[in-house]
């Protein structure tokens, strides 16, 4: 039975698509909500970066201004001046229209904030595309087991079309053989209970075929309404013991992303620490500014004659009293990095017992898998025994039936043994670090 024969009918203005599982995961790297998220955040730590990197370039400002005094301002002046003593004579300072043109430039000369923050941007950066990597990893489990469930559900829907194909001949015989007065009409019933049943079950199964098309489509960030017809089988993946063999480098922890992640925000954790430092030391700034000042009482005259002014000079801000904040701010980044070295001894106690469990998993599920295969062929030979009993006059049909039943189970054992299986493969794969 054909994998496509499965896929949802394509509508008019929908694409089809005939995908391996790598066709998807790298579909899902350029599709998929959460990655696409995190590729965008690569691209705005990048802006981050060239923004810190900004902060030491020189900074240059214009400035304009424009005055019109409706009434100049008046200043009292002692009369003593004027041969009035005990007096003050009111005197008017100004003119009516005032005007400046200006530029102010400042360069940092040395402030370390800025030089913490140049030798951190490419930990900042390296953050936010090991989050990139973390978000395709996450896609790259989900399509995959996704598109797992899809062909173990066509492998199911196949054992259970033998099935219903089996029991019609069978009714059909028994009903056949039930007119010549073989067989008693509780055979016939019998057997239609377990054939409708059986019909049934093949019908939810092409429902849960079709829900299960669509979940991998909407891992992969896929539209619901394009067709995708997958080209792997289960013929292709390989369930080898010897993926599982125990991993003699204690050091494995160190290829999963989440521990790289918490390395580096450990890392980051310490340039803060750095910071804090910095808010202790002088910071040192150069500045230049040249103004053009116009003054006049008639507007029309006021930018014909300019009264230019300009200075260069240095800052230098020393912080000497802060109410101690530098000193408790300095602590609490310090706390932050001794918890973040608990989170990452944490971490790797955790994938250690991960790498285990993943490992014991997919071993005893590989040992079921193989076991639930004999007993669907044992439960085919007791079947086809029972039906030779049977015919022979030497069985009864509830013997038969008993069988029928029998095979049903076990298909639906080996069918959730494959899905275990092939699910605990990833999870291996993901525990090792194998999926990049």
């Amino acid at each position: 039975m054909a994998l496509g024969g499965f896929a949802q009918q394509a509508k008019p203005d929908s694409q089809t698509y005939n995908f391996s599982v790598a066709d998807c995961v790298n579909y899902a790297y350029q599709h998929q909500h959460d990655v696409k998220n995190a590729n965008l955040d690569v691209e705005s730590s990048e802006f981050h970066v060239k923004e810190i990197i900004g902060q030491g370039y020189p900074q240059i400002t214009g400035a304009a201004s424009f005055t019109d005094y409706l009434k100049l301002p008046v200043t009292l002046i002692p009369g003593d001046f004027f041969g009035k003593p005990g007096t003050f004579v009111p005197l008017k300072f100004g003119v009516n229209y005032q005007s400046g043109l200006g530029l102010n430039a400042s360069q940092l000369i040395f402030d370390p904030s800025y030089l913490v923050g140049l030798a951190g941007r490419r930990t900042y950066k390296e953050l936010y595309q090991r989050s990139f990597t973390r978000s395709k990893i996450t896609a790259n489990v989900n399509v995959t087991k996704a598109y797992y469930q899809v062909l173990v559900s066509v492998e199911q829907l196949k054992l259970v079309d033998a099935d219903v194909n089996e029991l019609k001949q069978q009714l059909d015989e028994t009903i056949a053989r039930n007119k010549q007065g073989f067989v008693e009409k509780i055979d016939v019933d019998r057997l239609t209970v377990q054939y409708n049943s059986s019909v049934t079950s093949r019908e939810n199964i092409k429902r849960l075929l079709e829900l299960n098309y669509q979940l991998l489509k909407f891992q992969m960030g896929m539209p619901i309404e394009d067709n995708l017809i997958l080209k792997d089988k289960l013929e292709s993946i390989q369930l080898d013991a010897n993926i599982a063999t125990d991993v003699k480098d204690t050091d494995v922890y160190r290829n999963r992303i989440e521990y790289n992640l918490l390395e580096t925000q450990n890392r980051l954790y310490q340039y803060d620490v750095k910071l804090k430092k910095g808010q202790f030391l002088p910071k040192l700034t150069a500045n230049a500014n040249y103004t053009l000042s116009y003054q006049d009482n008639s507007f029309s005259n006021l930018y014909s004659t300019s009264f230019p002014s300009s200075y260069v000079g240095l800052s230098l801000s020393i912080p000497i009293f802060t109410g101690w904040q530098h000193v408790n701010q300095l602590r609490q980044s310090q706390i932050t990095v001794l918890k973040s070295q608990n989170d990452l001894y944490l971490m790797k106690n955790t994938i250690n017992l991960q790498v285990a469990t993943a490992r014991t998993t997919y071993i005893n599920g590989l040992q079921t898998l193989n076991d639930q295969k004999k007993n669907m062929a044992l439960a085919q030979e007791v079947l086809r025994v029972a039906k030779i009993k049977y015919e022979q006059g030497v069985g009864s049909s509830i013997e038969v039936t008993q069988a029928e039943t029998d095979v049903t189970q076990a298909n639906n054992s080996y069918i959730q043994g494959l899905y275990d299986t092939l699910v605990s493969k990833v999870d291996l794969d993901q525990a090792y670090g194998r999926i990049k």
